[in-house]
């Protein structure tokens, strides 16, 4: 469980064979749990400098992780940490394509994902709690403030980028409950 307030920016060393090694100053044990980019990987290998992750195939698929070439990172929340975000569990909904940028920036969102978006609801974006701002029936929008664009890689977005999108868990647990 994460919480989608990134911790630090970490720049992808390597990607292949299924081993994705991150250059981070970011400290991990192994068999620890990461959210990259929003997606929850577990630490294999530790090094002064770097982390490394066993990535398998499906999730270079469902991800728009094989593409990064720097990462958000954020350590798995621990019992009595504060939650400032919202609860994020790392496990990407889908990719979404980045429609413009601008005093909101716009995403397009399948719409397997798009139905649980509602405005002033949250929304993780390569990891990151965000707050939607905006919806249409294409996708959604936020407001993203200067420190979060400073802190994470979403201020180097440009439209047509890929983007790991995950849904507020709460929203799909709700549909699940109520009656059809």
């Amino acid at each position: 469980m994460f919480t989608g307030l990134v911790r630090e920016v970490g720049v992808v060393r390597s990607s292949e064979g299924g081993r994705l090694v991150v250059e981070c100053d970011l400290t991990a044990d192994l068999g620890d749990s990461v959210s990259v980019d929003g997606v929850c990987l577990t630490v294999v290998g530790n090094d002064v400098g770097a982390l490394a992750f066993d990535v398998v195939p499906e999730t270079f698929r469902r991800t728009a992780l094989a593409a990064a070439d720097r990462v958000n990172l954020e350590p798995a929340l621990k019992a009595g940490d504060a939650l400032g975000g919202h609860y994020v569990q790392g496990h990407v909904d889908g990719v979404g394509t980045v429609r413009s940028v601008g005093e909101l920036t716009w995403f397009d969102a399948p719409p397997e994902i798009n139905r649980y978006v509602v405005e002033k609801g949250s929304i993780a974006v390569q990891g990151t709690s965000l707050t939607v701002a905006a919806l249409d029936d294409d996708g959604f929008a936020v407001a993203l403030i200067p420190h979060t664009r400073d802190v994470t890689t979403l201020g180097a977005l440009t439209p047509g980028d890929r983007v790991n999108l995950e849904a507020d868990v709460l929203a799909k647990y709700v549909e699940k409950l109520l009656p059809r």
